[in-house]
Formats: structure tokens, sequence, C-alpha cells
């Protein structure tokens, strides 16, 4: 499925987008699945076990800022989430795939809520780093309507803190951190259909959505069969295996000198990145609502 240039990118920067993998018939059909979501969030005023909604959603207005594991929620998300092409792309980096999870990160038109620099390795460390999220463009993405930015060559660098200043984690690096170095951020830009590939240890972020176009980023995370969660797997190991999208199970972890650091104590707000980050008190990316105030 990846070149051997698209493979050599990803092994030098941490990331690499890959056009044309989701066909517009696929892409139609989540879009559609997308909205349904959005209007039956009418119908709810606090985040729950599926939303995580804007902090101005109404049922006059609704507005989802993340649909929590939406492959378990509709049978769309599920497939989207097992592509044969996404799969045969990790195949082509790791040998092996196993999937984890995954989420909806919509940042709808002149509001979408930026999300604070960070790596997901320090969220689930693992035994190696044979991990990566890839990202599937429901919409276009452009440097307006808020998409990620990635620091290429970040993921073969420390691990940053993401710790707030009450030394809990907080899912987010303090932009005054002198080890981030986001001079060198790239955009990952594509076409609807396209999809991103960015490594576990990769610094990024993405600012608000302040273009008139939404901005729909389905996101799934995968790891090789071989790398074990360091927090463990609550569900067991039946489940795990569950999740064996190629390759062979095994009860043989391999173990790489990488950098850890647990995200421990819990963040005092729990629940996705966003509440997370509500606790980080240190902002990097301009809010809706400060450039809102601003025009008064």
């Amino acid at each position: 499925m990846l070149s051997p240039s698209q493979i050599a990118a990803y092994r030098r920067d941490g990331v690499i987008v890959v056009p044309d993998v989701f066909s517009a018939d696929e892409i139609a059909e989540l879009r559609r699945v997308t909205d349904d979501f959005v209007a039956r969030s009418a119908r709810i005023a606090a985040n729950d076990d599926i939303f995580d909604l804007e902090d101005t959603h109404s049922a006059a207005e609704p507005r989802v800022r993340r649909i929590k594991t939406p492959h378990a929620w509709d049978e769309a998300y599920f497939r989207a989430g097992r592509h044969p092409k996404v799969v045969a792309i990790l195949k082509d980096l790791w040998g092996s795939v196993r999937f984890d999870t995954g989420k909806l990160n919509m940042k709808s038109a002149g509001f979408g809520a930026p999300v604070e620099w960070h790596q997901d390795w320090a969220f689930y460390p693992h035994t190696n780093d044979d991990l990566a999220a890839v990202g599937i463009m429901l919409d276009d993405m452009t440097m307006e309507n808020g998409a990620m930015l990635v620091v290429p060559g970040s993921h073969q660098g420390p691990v940053l803190d993401h710790h707030g200043p009450d030394g809990r984690f907080c899912g987010a690096i303090d932009p005054a951190d002198p080890a981030l170095d986001v001079s060198r951020a790239v955009p990952c830009l594509g076409k609807a259909g396209s999809v991103t590939v960015h490594h576990v240890r990769a610094v990024h972020g993405s600012a608000t959505n302040f273009s008139g176009a939404e901005r729909r980023f389905l996101l799934y995370q995968y790891r090789a069969a071989d790398s074990w969660p360091l927090l463990g797997f609550k569900d067991g190991m039946e489940k795990f295996d569950e999740l064996l999208l190629a390759g062979e199970r095994t009860l043989q972890p391999r173990l790489t000198a990488v950098p850890v650091r647990l995200p421990l104590p819990p963040a005092e707000y729990q629940g996705s990145i966003y509440e997370n980050q509500r606790a980080t008190g240190r902002r990097f990316f301009e809010p809706a609502a400060v450039r809102e105030e601003a025009a008064e």
C-alpha cells in the first residue's frame, strides 16, 4: 500500500498524508452517519458516553466537538476502523496490527475547539512505540479550518511533560517548555478521503476552526501486535486478542528502550483530551471565545 518513499518519510518525520484511501461513497456514508449523531445530540445537555459537547452547545444549535468511541455506536464507523487499506498501510510499517480505540474530532465552522500541543504517547505508553493514529478526513483539511499540525522528527525526541501546575496529568505540554519547538510544525492538509498517519510520540496539536467550513476528523489508534500497554488492559486477554487485525497473537511483548512518562496522578477532569486540557491553565492556540470578545 505504501511506497518505499512514503515509508521512509514516516520513519524520518513521524507523519505522512496518504491521499484517496477512502472512496467518495464511503466518505458520504460517514458524513451522513455523523450528521445523524449531531442531530441526536440536541436531546442532551451535558457530556455523556457518546458525546463531548462544545461549551456553546444547545438544543437549538447542537455543537459536538467529539463523538467518543464511534466504532462502538455505528457499523459505518466500525468498518472504517478496520478498512483493508488502513490495515495494509499499518502492515507496511509494522508487519502486524492491533486496533486500540477511536474518536471523531469535530471542528464546526467558526468555533471548533483547538487541541493543545501534546504527544499521544503521554496518554498510553506501551512496551514499544510501534503505535500510530490514523486520521480519516471526512472534509477537506485546510489551514483555515484547523488542520492537524505535527512537528516533523519530534517522534525521535523526548517525551515532554504533560502535567499541569498542580502536578497532575493534564494532557498538554506547557507552551513555555524550552524543549517544545513548534516553529517547524507542518499542517496535514488533504482532500476528503485522504488519511494521515502520525507516530504515537510525534508532537501535534490543532488550532480553532475560524473558517466557514466544517472539519470532521475520524481518528483511530493502532499498535503492533507485540506492543502491550504499560497501564494494563482492563478487559482481559480474550478481548485484547479480538482487536488483532493482522499478524499473530503473542504472549511475548517486545521491549524497546523508549522514553516513558506515566500519565499519573490522573487528570483532574476525566474524559476526552478536551476535558483533560481544561486544567492546563496555559494556552498556545486562541479559542473562539477570545476572538469573539476582541471583535466586540
